[in-house]
């Protein structure tokens, strides 16, 4: 003899089967989506390559800024080396983006992290800059930040003042004379 409730039970079964299918097929789609974004995201190369790609479409310049800086002796960090980028499409004689890479020795007791980083340029204007650290650094240690700026914000009237802060506390680094390099022709 058969159970009276059999079929509904049958019926339930289907229901869970099919409701488990419906999430699988779901999540197949999001996995899909995400792979095309991140494809897209990835058709330009990333690090040093990146940077020679760029050089196709125009000028990547650097310059050296270690003797031309002008270093406030309160700065909580010490600098060890800085250099400054720009880049200029082709056809354009203003720059695109341009950054600056810092290498810091950090005297202090603490570690330090980068939360913010502005130019003021000399009319007085302040722009914040996107910033980059790979890892704190580390009291008595040595580290590297890199800030920059793309689009028109990144056509600046330098000499500039390179504000930088902290994410937990008072300690700043402020770097004047800050410049970079002119746009030069692109080689054939």
């Amino acid at each position: 003899m058969g159970r009276p409730d059999g079929g509904a039970q049958a019926v339930e079964a289907e229901d869970v089967c099919e409701k488990e299918r419906d999430e699988a097929q779901a999540e197949a789609r999001q996995c899909q989506e995400d792979k095309a974004r991140l494809l897209a995201e990835r058709k330009a190369p990333g690090g040093l390559m990146g940077a020679a790609w760029l050089e196709r479409a125009g000028v990547v310049a650097a310059k050296d800024l270690d003797t031309l800086l002008k270093e406030r002796l309160a700065n909580a960090l010490g600098l060890t080396a800085v250099k400054s980028y720009s880049y200029t499409p082709t056809g354009e004689s203003r720059p695109a983006s341009v950054a600056v890479r810092l290498g810091f020795l950090n005297p202090g007791a603490e570690p330090w992290t980068l939360a913010g980083a502005a130019l003021v340029d000399s009319t007085g204007e302040e722009v914040e800059l996107v910033r980059w650290q790979e890892a704190p650094i580390p009291a008595n240690g040595a580290g590297a930040v890199v800030v920059g700026i793309e689009g028109e914000r990144a056509q600046l009237g330098c000499p500039c003042t390179l504000k930088l802060w902290e994410a937990q506390g008072p300690r700043t680094v402020t770097l004047g004379n800050v410049t970079f390099p002119a746009s030069q022709k692109a080689a054939p």
